[in-house]
């Protein structure tokens, strides 16, 4: 297949060539996009030395995949023409998450809700991690109502967020004075991260909640295919580099215990279940990190909900599974899909 990567200096965008080479995706030509002050230059990639491109609005390459780590508004802008081609977009920003008949695909959850589209949309980071994890508890015990505080990593504001965290780290412990009299600097993030926590993402809502937290309510329901499901959600970005961590509190429809859950989750696809607490044994940004699997842990029965909850440590990395792993694993379904 012929493949463009939109976005493919940025941490998403660096994740995506990687991964396609690693999972030996089929590409018999690719051709890596992005903003006009790259364009020209090379970049080094498992698949052998690229120039950069910027797009020709008026002459789209012919391509049969497009993946986009570009902003929403750029999605807005070019990614429907890119799929008037006859390629396969598949879409990491926010543009088209919520678009009726654009499809938002977590190929573990709901592979066939793709159908023939040409235009699908990679759910928000934190949404695919969760969602990995709560499915197959659905499909045994019903979900009846869903709390999530979230401990996102640096990762989720791309490259830039990460470089402002290791800086920010550096300068600290080169400063040689006590932590208490120092201050990062910070231009990505609403307030220094490095020793810190930050219990906004995005802007705030009318209703008391950012963005970031009422988009896992919002994508969680449409990918789970339950729009009525209740669910809250705090999130808060850690001073860790990548992957997003997740307490998450489930009510279920049905008795569930935490033995019964783990025998689900062991056989899941795409979870791993990391749960000896007698050992130290859970999910955790250290052990995830790089990691293709969604890790569950710390499973414990809910002392509100009784029998009838239970809950779990989530963790995944945001970059993969919450961003180039799943766009790709989109574009692995749809090519199935074609050659049948």
């Amino acid at each position: 297949m012929r493949v463009g990567v939109f976005g493919a200096t940025g941490a998403v965008g660096v994740e995506l060539v990687r991964v396609l080479a690693d999972r030996r995706f089929p590409v018999t030509e690719l051709r890596l996009f992005a903003s006009t002050r790259s364009a020209g230059k090379r970049m080094t990639t498992p698949f052998g030395e690229k120039t950069l491109e910027v797009l020709d609005p008026a002459g789209p390459p012919k391509l049969d995949l497009a993946l986009l780590a570009v902003s929403g508004d750029w999605s807005k802008q070019h990614a429907k023409a890119l799929a008037a081609t006859g390629a396969l977009v598949v879409d990491n920003s926010s543009a088209f998450r919520l678009e009726a008949d654009v499809p938002l695909i977590v190929p573990e959850v709901n592979a066939a809700a793709a159908g023939g589209a040409r235009l699908i949309a990679n759910p928000n980071c934190t949404t695919a991690i969760l969602v990995v994890a709560l499915q197959p508890l659905h499909e045994a015990f019903g979900l009846k109502r869903v709390i999530v505080s979230t401990y996102q990593a640096a990762s989720g504001a791309g490259a830039e967020g990460m470089e402002e965290l290791e800086t920010g780290l550096r300068e600290l412990a080169a400063a040689g004075r006590p932590m208490s009299e120092l201050r990062a600097k910070n231009e990505v993030f609403v307030h220094p991260l490095p020793l810190n926590l930050i219990p906004q993402i995005d802007s705030f809502q009318p209703n008391g909640y950012t963005r970031e937290e009422m988009k896992v309510t919002w994508e969680t329901r449409k990918i789970m295919g339950l729009p009525d499901l209740p669910i809250s959600c705090t999130a808060v970005r850690v001073p860790t580099l990548r992957a997003h961590a997740e307490a998450v509190t489930i009510e279920t429809e049905r008795p569930v215990t935490p033995e019964a859950a783990r025998e689900v989750l062991s056989r899941a696809p795409g979870v791993v279940v990391r749960d000896d607490p007698s050992r130290s044994i859970y999910p955790m940004p250290l052990t995830a990190s790089g990691g293709y699997d969604v890790e569950v842990g710390r499973i414990r029965q809910n002392l509100v909900f009784g029998a009838n909850g239970l809950d779990l440590f989530v963790c995944g990395d945001q970059l993969l599974k919450g961003a180039a792993l799943n766009a790709v694993q989109i574009a692995e379904a749809a090519q199935v899909r074609l050659a049948a």
